[in-house]
């Protein structure tokens, strides 16, 4: 990477790998001319803070919804109460509806969401802290091929789990092919 492609980021008090990461999003759908938006839960607008420390993000991103309680999800982005009360807030379907939300509230061409325990309480045993639940859906994709990951990152502390679910949004929101989320 050039010097220039660097500038503009080196005071930020974001980790270097989230913002090599969103310099690609930013870079790569530039390219494409592709639009995102994102719908946050437990990394309470990281991907977002992520995307807007890089110079050019306004030709990419669309925008971004933190809707960290149930009531948000419903309100902001029209989660269903019965898929929050069906599967709970970490859950594909609920991360998949948050996705869907995020795009048909904005005028991106992508979106992912992601709704997670980050810790230090809050986990089950079926859903212990570390577990974070991603979707992407894409404007003119087919609604009925639900892309879509769950992660157990373990408990890596609080700042680990919201660090390592903003790298697989961002890695989700690169184009071409469904990816797993890394």
């Amino acid at each position: 990477m050039s010097e220039d492609a660097s500038a503009g980021t080196s005071d930020s008090v974001l980790p270097d790998e989230l913002i090599a990461a969103a310099r690609r999003v930013v870079e790569e759908n530039s390219a494409i001319q592709r639009r995102v938006a994102v719908a946050e839960s437990c990394t309470g607008g990281l991907v977002c803070a992520a995307l807007t420390e890089i110079v050019g993000s306004s030709a990419v991103f669309e925008s971004g919804f933190v809707t960290y309680s149930n009531e948000a999800k419903i309100a902001t982005l029209g989660v269903s109460r019965d898929v929050l009360d069906t599967f709970g807030a970490v859950s594909i379907a609920t991360a998949w509806s948050m996705a869907q939300g995020a795009l048909a509230k904005s005028g991106a061409d992508v979106a992912v969401a992601i709704t997670g325990v980050a810790g230090p309480g809050g986990g089950s045993e079926k859903k212990p802290v570390g577990t974070v639940v991603f979707a992407r859906a894409e404007r003119e994709g087919d609604p009925a091929d639900i892309v879509a990951d769950r992660k157990n990152f373990g408990d890596i502390g609080r700042g680990g789990i919201r660090l390592q679910a903003a790298l697989c949004a961002l890695e989700l929101l690169l184009p071409g092919p469904a990816v797993e989320a890394a």
